[in-house]
């Protein structure tokens, strides 16, 4: 088991208010905090979600996203404001150090006094349209595989900024949050990858949607997530 040493650049947290469509409500406006946060299992002090049914919950109680992907955003989408501070993903923890590539489903990590496991890739939505003025950014992050990941709090605690991520365990190197996630953006039905996904401990959401997979031999429509309510 090694990793390459991390450390925790920013903590942001946000709350929840009224969003760009009629009816929605989103927290994905995170601000900077400063000192120590608790953590508790269902996230950071202070946080909120703005869609309980698809964000939030013990299963993606804390947002990560690699801050290394913010340079490859501005090639791609020009001048952005969003992309100049950490944050503009609706993430709660900024680093640089670690990728979608370098992480690994399960892998708990020791930050301050918590102990995170992560839990899931994140499943983009079309909150990334709006707040970016970008039609298909939440598909652009899906292909790139772009995403960031999400922990479980196993043990609740204290952190702040600065703090380091200490690898505790890496149960399943094979399966890199880069790795598990191109299976669930893939529109094809590989049973046989599939069923290999299956054996580890994935988070219920994602279970279910492989399990229908294999039920039905096709792939779910993806539009309602990546584009959302139409006027």
């Amino acid at each position: 088991m090694t990793a390459t040493p991390f450390t925790l650049d920013a903590v942001l947290t946000g709350k929840a208010v009224a969003y760009t469509r009629p009816g929605s409500c989103s927290a994905i406006d995170k601000q900077l905090r400063t000192g120590e946060l608790t953590v508790n299992e269902l996230g950071l002090g202070g946080d909120e979600q703005g869609d309980l049914r698809v964000h939030g919950g013990k299963d993606k109680a804390i947002h990560h996203y690699p801050r290394e992907h913010y340079a490859l955003w501005a090639g791609e989408l020009g001048a952005q404001t969003l992309l100049q501070a950490p944050g503009a993903f609706g993430e709660n923890f900024s680093t640089y150090g670690c990728t979608e590539q370098t992480v690994c489903l399960g892998d708990r990590f020791r930050v301050g006094t918590a102990l995170l496991e992560i839990s899931q890739g994140r499943m983009p939505c079309w909150k990334l349209n709006d707040r970016f003025g970008v039609k298909d950014m939440s598909l652009r992050v899906q292909q790139t595989g772009r995403t960031g990941w999400y922990y479980r709090v196993l043990e609740e605690g204290v952190l702040a900024a600065r703090a380091s991520f200490e690898l505790i365990a890496r149960p399943h190197p094979h399966w890199s949050v880069a790795r598990l996630s191109a299976v669930l953006f893939d529109k094809q039905v590989d049973v046989a990858v599939i069923r290999q996904c299956l054996e580890l401990p994935l988070a219920p959401s994602w279970r279910r949607t492989l399990e229908r997979r294999l039920e039905k031999a096709a792939v779910e429509d993806w539009s309602p997530r990546l584009l959302g309510p139409q006027a």
